[in-house]
């Protein structure tokens, strides 16, 4: 029977907790995660009403885009309703995953999905992330090379846009004295010695850094293996958050807006003036996207598509775009079905449930 914690590796594997911002609270955040299970619900946000919901359909994981516990909480009393979920969780064994900013950054998340209810083309992120790559250096005798290169190929290093395999050889001699106390693989105890090798580079993202590493030692065959880790400042093209793409063919502003509306299930977009003019190059942004708008201006976007504006920052679409606001929860509603299809493709042992509860806070009359 499967467990929660295998659960949650399959979802870190898509959205690893590396990915989150510093701020955010992304996680496990409530249960136990070796034990059966039984069931999983999906739901963007979690209250009490979804907690009941999973209990009835005997679902003990929730997995969720939004934090339960996402500032500091000194006490629980259930004064609050926050309070009360967690109480009532706990309780009833209901655990809680949370994918918030780890799957936002990832460059096939909430924005990409976003994009993709619009049917866009060329699909990229808006923001790229740096620091998120590692360089691995190591040195290996020559006719051991193939078989540490597989190993850490298999545990995920080597991926460079939409090339896999890829690394870096050169031969040269190493040198090495075994002192008391070792098992040298080549050469003789107290003696200097000088050993062909080759000097192996690949690169991987930084949440695989334990599983290549250890693939790297327990293929090698030295009994000291000698490797360099660096950070790299390169773009990672596999995260990012935001997403730009295009229409196959430009559209006027009121049949884009309607489709908009279509896509997102909204009954009203707040937006920043039209401009008068086709649209054809769209960035969007789940959630708060603000902050995304200098980045949408830069890369000639006609729309910026998110949520969360305020008054005052529509007027800084100036004439450059158009700021479409079509709600939070509107905007990233869809990132369940993307869960949804992952766990079906690898799990079959359990149900996966949508939840029916409605826990968008915001009402239009």
């Amino acid at each position: 029977m499967h467990t929660i914690s295998e659960v949650i590796s399959v979802i870190e594997q898509i959205a690893p907790l590396q990915y989150q911002e510093d701020y955010d609270n992304s996680g496990l955040q409530i249960g136990n995660r070796l034990v059966p299970i039984t069931g999983v619900l999906l739901s963007l946000d979690v209250d009490e009403r979804v907690i009941d919901e999973a209990i009835n359909l005997g679902a003990n994981l929730i997995i969720c885009h939004h934090p339960v516990i996402f500032k500091g909480i000194r006490s629980i009393t259930g004064r609050n309703s926050i309070e009360k979920t967690i109480i009532k969780a706990i309780q009833n064994n209901i655990a809680i995953y949370v994918c918030h900013t780890s799957i936002d950054n990832n460059s096939q998340g909430v924005s990409f999905v976003m994009a993709q209810k619009l049917n866009l083309q060329n699909i990229k992120p808006l923001i790229t992330q740096s620091g998120q790559l590692f360089k691995l250096v190591t040195f290996i005798p020559e006719n051991h090379l193939e078989k540490v290169r597989k190993a850490v190929f298999e545990a995920g290093a080597g991926h460079i846009g939409n090339y896999d395999f890829c690394s870096f050889s050169g031969i040269g001699e190493g040198s090495f004295r075994a002192l008391d106390n070792t098992q040298p693989f080549v050469g003789v105890k107290g003696e200097m010695h000088f050993e062909p090798e080759v000097r192996f580079e690949t690169i991987f993202p930084k949440h695989l850094e334990r599983m290549v590493i250890s693939a790297l030692i327990s293929n090698h065959p030295y009994e000291e293996v000698a490797y360099d880790i660096i950070q790299l400042n390169n773009q990672n093209p596999s995260t990012g958050a935001g997403a730009i793409g295009e229409l196959i063919f430009p559209e006027e502003e009121n049949v884009f807006f309607q489709k908009l509306k279509d896509a997102f299930g909204t009954s009203v977009i707040r937006h920043s003036k039209f401009l008068g003019k086709p649209i054809k190059k769209i960035a969007v942004c789940g959630g708060s996207g603000y902050s995304f708008l200098n980045a949408a201006k830069a890369s000639n976007a006609d729309v910026l598509v998110t949520a969360d504006i305020k008054y005052h920052q529509f007027s800084e679409a100036e004439e450059n775009l158009i700021i479409a606001d079509i709600g939070h929860y509107e905007s990233e509603q869809y990132i369940m079905d993307f869960f949804y299809d992952i766990l079906l493709k690898n799990f079959s042992k359990f149900a996966v449930y949508f939840t029916k509860v409605n826990t968008n806070p915001i009402n239009y009359f």
